[in-house]
């Protein structure tokens, strides 16, 4: 059986699926990715790990289908994420600093009080905001040994060294869109944006296509020297690309530790607030571009509500808020800070509107609710600032596959959302992107043409607008700033 092998690396696990010439996922396997926290807002990754997680999962999944021939391997990968090596010997040298961490939330200030924030976001269509790598990459620069040749790239170029035993420096369109050196309309490394973050353009990787020759492995337990390496593209990128969101006005939202929204444009539009834009993939060398919205902190608010009221399982919280009463209590799940649309660092997460009569329930429900009103908020910044409507629009991610939860999000957005059976969307999509390069489909209609099993989920208006005014008090109060010298 011909196949192609897709890797999904994710901030949590690594994965890898196998799909087949008819587009059908036949084995999978996963292996998980520690996560540390030096200190307070610092969220960081071993590369080494990442990478030994990556043959873990790749070794299972191929243990599933021992008569799978691999014609090519596929990447997703966790954006906004950065790490450093020596392009000699391919040691690392610094951690992979996590699209969570705010370590650089000073220098964002410092660029933002220079005056930068207006070109940055015209350039690359993204916010002088912790989350996105310019700065990052200038602090692992900055601890790097010296009289070293350097390497720095997102996790998508790491994995691509990794698997070619070095030989190619490579990233794809969409990972460096995200990377905040990437002039969007020149598709180019920026020599204005190289120099605003004091990065040097030789140590950051060649830009290829989202589908095209990233090189071949060498010396990766399991598979065979020479296996072509044809598609790389960011997690959210790919999973637009596998529902087959290619219509403008199509979006899906991935739900997982954030969430992140994406819609496809006609042509590229400048975000004016609160969203991105951002290269959803490029093909021959013609971009894709899509507006984006940023939840930080999405599903992860799950099993730590489950652990606070004492329940067996992230299940057990979900059947619970289904019971709840009306009137219950707003929840902000701003742990590290708002993303998008507000991008308020300094909101801080909270109930509110609690009291006496409040029921466990009702706690439940509140932290549900939050992943849905997120998702309301960033859609409703995005239709603000596009012509045209929204299309169909699809979900991914582990929580995707519950029908409470996703009912939720149709309600709040009054618009039917499509739940998909295979949570592997970011899988699917590179796996697809690679079937192109290769000619197992010739075309986007051919992939379109694949056999989905879908379900639509309509939305219902009883309750809703309660919910959004409850939801829209408790973030007046998450983005309120104490200020003792006014005495409020």
């Amino acid at each position: 059986m011909r196949a192609i092998l897709a890797i999904d690396q994710g901030t949590t696990n690594s994965k890898a699926i196998l799909v087949s010439e008819s587009g059908e996922l036949v084995a999978r396997g996963s292996s998980p990715v520690g996560i540390s926290y030096p200190q307070s807002g610092w969220v960081e990754q071993d590369p080494n790990r990442l990478w030994q997680s990556v043959i873990e999962a790749i070794t299972a999944c191929l243990a599933n289908a021992p008569d799978a021939k691999v014609e090519a391997i596929a990447i997703s990968n966790q954006r906004e994420s950065v790490t450093i090596w020596d392009a000699d010997t391919g040691e690392s040298l610094g951690p992979v600093v996590s699209w969570q961490c705010r370590r650089t939330a000073p220098e964002c200030a410092t660029l933002t009080n220079a005056g930068h924030l207006p070109r940055v976001q015209a350039i690359t269509g993204l916010p002088l905001d912790p989350m996105f790598p310019g700065p990052k990459i200038r602090w692992l620069l900055d601890r790097a040994p010296n009289g070293r040749k350097l390497r720095v790239g997102t996790i998508d170029s790491w994995l691509i060294h990794c698997l070619t035993a070095g030989k190619i420096h490579a990233c794809d369109a969409s990972n460096a869109a995200r990377s905040q050196l990437l002039d969007l309309k020149t598709q180019s490394w920026s020599d204005e944006l190289c120099s605003i973050f004091g990065v040097d353009k030789a140590v950051l990787p060649q830009v290829l296509n989202s589908s095209d020759d990233f090189g071949a492995t060498l010396n990766v337990p399991g598979i065979a020297d020479g296996t072509p390496i044809r598609a790389a593209i960011g997690d959210s990128h790919a999973a637009l690309f596998g529902h087959g969101a290619f219509n403008p006005g199509d979006g899906k939202v991935t739900f997982g530790t954030g969430s992140s929204v994406m819609t496809t444009l006609p042509d590229f539009i400048a975000p004016e607030r609160g969203i991105t834009t951002t290269v959803a993939w490029r093909l021959n060398g013609k971009p894709t571009y899509a507006f984006e919205g940023n939840i930080l902190v999405s599903a992860a608010s799950l099993p730590w509500m489950t652990e606070i009221l004492g329940l067996p399982d992230v299940a057990s919280l979900v059947d619970l808020a289904a019971t709840a009463t009306p009137g219950g209590p707003g929840f902000v799940p701003a742990f590290v800070g708002l993303g998008a649309p507000y991008w308020d660092s300094t909101a801080r997460a909270l109930f509110s509107k609690i009291d006496f009569n409040t029921t466990r329930a009702q706690m439940a429900r509140a932290v549900t609710d939050s992943i849905a009103c997120q998702v309301h908020d960033v859609f409703a910044a995005m239709k603000s600032q596009t012509r045209g409507e929204f299309g169909a629009l699809y979900v991914d991610g582990g929580p995707s596959q519950n029908r409470f939860l996703m009912q939720c999000v149709a309600d709040l957005l009054g618009h039917p959302v499509i739940q998909c059976e295979a949570p592997e969307a970011s899988a699917l999509g590179a796996a697809y992107l690679a079937g192109l390069s290769l000619g197992i489909w010739p075309d986007l209609a051919a992939i379109s043409a694949l056999p989905k099993a879908n379900q639509s989920i309509d939305p219902q208006t009883e309750g809703v607008q309660q919910r959004l005014t409850t939801w829209q008090d408790a973030i007046a109060r998450s983005t309120f700033v104490y200020s003792p010298d006014k005495g409020e």
